[in-house]
């Protein structure tokens, strides 16, 4: 049994594993081209004078420097026109340590060669072969460096984190963390025909203290238990390798190439299948706070209840299918479901994400429309809706997970000149950095073009968040924070303060119900909150 101060160790070092992910690549980049070395000779530049010393794309460029100041390795200062960068009292140690992450970059970058879930020959021998070295020589290097030791022990976590990571995901969606492995000892030749290479594999994991071998059969420890029951924590992050691996293009190349890729579509950036399953393990966590609501709504008389919900961004359907069965089972409606069927809609813009939950809600024998639609056209959805089925948008309960930050960007049409934004995220469209300012009126008009659709029944909100690095970095291995800010600000999302989003939300006419609203975790480092957003007059 795990103890309480085991499981809060575990999540510092999964939140860690996190962090690495996606600063390993980030960081590795900077030094590559000489923006680091640029930083300690300079002390302190902006962004508009980096990015035209390095040829850089400012967005994206600013995304990697924000990792950095989240890890506390630099300070920022965010304007309407440009942002400062100042080196602070880590950054020579931490920049010291950055060249340890040449080998999992390379990793990171050799492995595109070959199949995204099997675990092939080539990647599995340079795998191991870093595995070895860091179990052999890489704390005894960082520390003939010198530097502080919780910088050295901040960056093996993170480089721990790409050797682990990616694996654990592997493992988790080809089914080795199955209850039949979890709860008994196995041998390698069980799970892979090339048992001497997976056998390597799972040393390592024993090393990491993951598992008890003995005469060659290996058995989860609790550590490994924690672990293995959370594999779905590292999907979203590590769903996003495609896009850490070109980080040098990413940051440095051809914006026209960039945004040819953009404009048609392709999603080259991202893991879908994986983003889909490590997005469904996540929001299974926050179900049961939108129970109550669910709960309250489908309780009502007949007359006063939406006709159904539209879940917009369905993913894998797991959220219709957790919905359903909560009105099925717990609330009046379900007692009347012959006689008042529920209509039920999964919405998203992806066809890999619809296919996954057709599949998902047929093998659940749950009756529900699936279709495409745009989160930044409610128009244009709700008139599919009457068109195709009768059913208006504004009768049923609009729901989503984790999506308004994900819309394509539009320019905002009106511009309030005078507003000033105190958010410190990173944003960018197509290589370009957009203002703060500019992402708040790009909100707003967004929610505005909903809010005659929710006026009945509200709009629930599921939402992802930011944090201001300077407290992200004073509480690494409490957040995965960094991982969020990355992974979204390289492909284009639009992730705001908590406090930002209400603001927002509410100059829309758009009011949390006070008894319904939640954030996750309760305290300034909240990067998700649960919201019944009302319109108000």
């Amino acid at each position: 049994m795990t103890s309480q101060n085991q499981s809060k160790a575990y999540r510092d070092e999964l939140f860690r594993h996190l962090d690495g992910i996606v600063t390993a690549p980030s960081a590795f980049v900077l030094h590559e081209k000489g923006v680091l070395d640029y930083l300690i000779k300079h002390k302190k530049t902006q962004l508009s004078v980096l990015a035209k010393e390095f040829n850089a794309n400012d967005g994206y460029l600013n995304v990697a420097l924000r990792v950095m100041c989240s890890q506390g390795w630099l300070k920022q200062n965010v304007t309407s026109q440009d942002v400062e960068f100042s080196i602070n009292d880590n950054s020579i140690d931490a920049f010291k340590c950055v060249p340890f992450y040449k080998d999992v970059v390379e990793l990171l970058k050799f492995s595109e060669n070959f199949h995204p879930r099997k675990f092939e020959i080539e990647p599995f021998k340079l795998l191991e072969k870093i595995q070895h070295q860091f179990q052999s020589s890489y704390l005894s290097d960082l520390a003939a460096l010198n530097v502080n030791p919780e910088i050295s022990d901040q960056v093996l976590k993170h480089i721990e984190g790409i050797l682990l990571g990616p694996t654990i995901v592997h493992l988790g969606m080809n089914g080795m963390f199955h209850k039949y492995f979890m709860e008994a000892s196995f041998l390698p030749e069980e799970f892979h025909n090339d048992s001497s290479s997976f056998g390597s594999l799972l040393d390592f994991f024993t090393y990491c203290g993951w598992f008890e071998k003995k005469n060659n059969t290996y058995r989860f420890t609790d550590k490994g238990l924690f672990f293995a029951k959370r594999a779905s924590a590292y999907g979203v992050t590590v769903s996003y390798i495609p896009t850490l691996r070109n980080l040098s293009d990413l940051i440095f190349g051809d914006l026209e190439r960039i945004r040819t890729y953009q404009e048609h579509q392709i999603e080259t950036h991202v893991d879908r299948e994986m983003n889909v399953w490590g997005s469904g393990g996540a929001h299974s966590s926050y179900f049961k706070v939108v129970d109550e609501i669910i709960i309250e709504l489908f309780n009502r008389p007949i007359e006063e209840q939406p006709k159904g919900i539209l879940d917009m961004g369905c993913g894998n359907g797991a959220f219709i299918k957790h919905m359903f069965e909560v009105i099925e089972y717990q609330t009046q409606r379900g007692k009347m479901l012959d006689s008042h069927p529920l209509f039920l809609v999964g919405v998203d813009y992806n066809k890999t994400a619809l296919k996954v939950t057709r599949a998902n809600l047929i093998q659940a024998d749950i009756w529900a429309k699936v279709m495409w639609g745009d989160i930044g056209r409610p128009d244009l959805l709700a008139q599919d809706l009457v068109s195709d089925y009768g059913i208006n948008l504004s009768d049923l309960l609009n729901v989503r997970t984790f999506l308004d930050h994900n819309r394509i960007w539009e320019t905002p049409k009106v511009n309030d000149s005078n507003r000033v934004s105190s958010s410190t995220g990173a944003y960018a469209t197509k290589g370009d950095r957009i203002s703060n300012e500019l992402v708040e009126e790009s909100l707003l008009e967004h929610l505005n073009k909903w809010k005659p659709y929710v006026s009945k029944f509200g709009l629930l909100v599921i939402e992802l968040h930011t944090v201001d690095p300077e407290i992200t970095s004073q509480n690494l291995g409490k957040t995965a924070a960094t991982a969020y800010d990355a992974t979204h600000g390289y492909s284009d999302q639009y992730i705001l303060e908590v406090y930002i989003f209400l603001k927002i939300a509410e100059e829309a006419g758009l009011r949390p119900a006070t008894n319904n609203f939640r954030k996750f975790p309760d305290s300034e480092l909240a990067t998700v909150t649960v919201n019944l957003l009302r319109g108000s007059n």
